[in-house]
């Protein structure tokens, strides 16, 4: 019995390292696994685990199509009370999504909200289908514009992150365009915060559950396939500091999340520890957990170039990382 029950606390002390520890987590065997949690303002990388190696992007995908929608709002193109018509085609994905029927219309504004909280399938093909014609037609528009954004890793086939084997992205990608998100649209970024969202008869809370569970977290989106396992881009910000966080490839829901904010808490005791960041930004490297060192990135470079992200990294033993673009 004594033998049985110590067997059982080395089961349990082993479940927790994996969940608590970055490095466990990281180590353990899942192909899917990626994380990256960068300094956006102080441009520096403070961890990163397959960050340029290519994952199912799920539906992280949405904030692409949003992107394009906020790039369609700011050109006037769309105004947020103009309606939206679904098609056959929108109401035949699969979930998650909001049950439109074909005839029906939307909003753009509750288009957005639906794609950032009940992140529905339904209405990422009905906003693909109005600026693109067709959704083959939009994702091809989203790739080419990924790729204007230096995402040089991401190739989408749809709207929604629905599973297609060639859909895929980096954590590093990930990472830059939720930078993106934020910088060029500051008065619509603020929708990746909406907690819950109230349509007809119904509410739909948001799946990015630390926008209540993890102090200061302002958005942005989450993500799962069975491919991709469970997905999360997050942003955080306290006091005058903000992280990005990227996972990919978690079990389940909880354990992602568990994951991302020991990652987050991690990141913040370094930011305390070490607060004078501006000598980061000058090309200082910095050891990062596992023996990687980085030294900075430029998110936004001088002349508003495209932002690449950690185009420095150096990893220990690894010359294959992709340069900055130009």
């Amino acid at each position: 019995m004594t033998q049985k029950i110590f067997g059982m606390r080395v089961w349990t002390a082993l479940i927790v390292a994996l969940l608590v520890c970055p490095a466990a987590w990281a180590g353990s065997p899942n192909g899917r696994y990626a994380a990256l949690v960068i300094d956006p303002d102080a441009d520096r990388i403070l961890y990163s685990r397959n960050a340029d190696k290519l994952r199912h992007p799920a539906s992280l995908t949405k904030m692409m199509t949003l992107f394009m929608l906020f790039e369609a709002l700011d050109r006037r193109e769309l105004a947020l009370s103009d309606r939206l018509w679904v098609s056959k085609h929108a109401y035949g994905q699969a979930p998650s999504k909001l049950g439109l029927k074909p005839g029906q219309s939307i909003t753009v504004e509750e288009a957005i909200l639906g794609l950032v909280t009940k992140s529905a399938n339904d209405v990422a093909v009905v906003v693909a289908e109005a600026l693109g014609g067709t959704e083959w037609t939009f994702a091809k528009k989203m790739t080419a514009r990924a790729r204007e954004l230096g995402m040089r890793n991401t190739t989408f086939r749809n709207a929604s992150g629905l599973h297609h084997r060639s859909q895929v992205t980096t954590a590093r990608d990930m990472a830059r365009l939720a930078r993106r998100l934020q910088l060029e649209f500051p008065r619509f970024y603020s929708y990746f915060s909406v907690a819950r969202f109230q349509y007809r008869d119904r509410s739909y809370r948001n799946h990015n559950r630390l926008l209540v569970d993890y102090q200061g977290t302002d958005g942005i989106k989450t993500g799962y396939i069975r491919a991709s396992g469970f997905n999360l881009v997050a942003s955080v910000k306290r006091g005058d500091h903000r992280l990005i966080a990227v996972v990919f490839g978690g079990r389940t829901a909880k354990s992602r999340d568990h994951h991302i904010t020991e990652l987050l808490n991690t990141g913040f005791a370094r930011l305390r520890s070490d607060p004078d960041t501006a000598s980061a930004a000058q090309g200082n490297a910095r050891s990062i957990p596992g023996g990687q060192r980085v030294d900075s990135l430029s998110l936004v470079p001088a002349g508003g170039a495209s932002p690449c992200i950690g185009a420095r990294i150096q990893a220990s033993g690894h010359t294959d990382l992709p340069p900055c673009p130009g």
